[in-house]
């Protein structure tokens, strides 16, 4: 077991969410260092940071004021030093046409918000679990919206 633990941001505007999604994450298995943030913003200003130690994993939330999930995965897979960043939409959205647009624009995954807090856990340890490399060395439709 190493003792590396899994550096995972948030970035989530409804505090109810953040707060469940920190409540999920401490009590799976995996040992993480979460950041949590209230908007786009927030967020890539964080990234971009000259010192900061970039997440393995972002969830982002598709709507956000001041920047957008959208806009944040544009700019995260157009910015030299994210572009490599693994990036989880996590939306209560489940249209096709935002599903199809995030898997365009380079998310790795997507997940529909669970209704159920067993739903949720269930979902982000399965998504921390995931063997990365192979995941995104295999990026298709059929594996990128998560089905719990």
């Amino acid at each position: 077991m190493s003792l590396h633990s899994l550096n995972i941001a948030l970035a989530d505007d409804d505090q109810d969410d953040r707060t469940l999604f920190k409540e999920a994450i401490e009590e799976i298995k995996i040992k993480t260092k979460l950041s949590l943030f209230k908007d786009g913003k927030e967020l890539m200003d964080y990234l971009t940071l000259p010192n900061v130690i970039l997440p393995e994993i972002v969830f982002l939330d598709l709507n956000m004021p001041l920047k957008n999930g959208m806009q944040c995965l544009s700019e995260i897979r157009n910015h030299a030093k994210l572009k490599d960043l693994m990036v989880a939409i996590y939306s209560t959205s489940s249209s096709e046409e935002d599903i199809e647009e995030t898997f365009v624009t380079g998310a790795n995954i997507y997940i529909n918000k669970p209704n159920s807090f067993a739903a949720l856990k269930k979902a982000i340890d399965k998504v921390l679990q995931l063997n990365w490399q192979y995941h995104t060395s295999a990026l298709n439709r059929d594996n990128f919206l998560l089905r719990i």
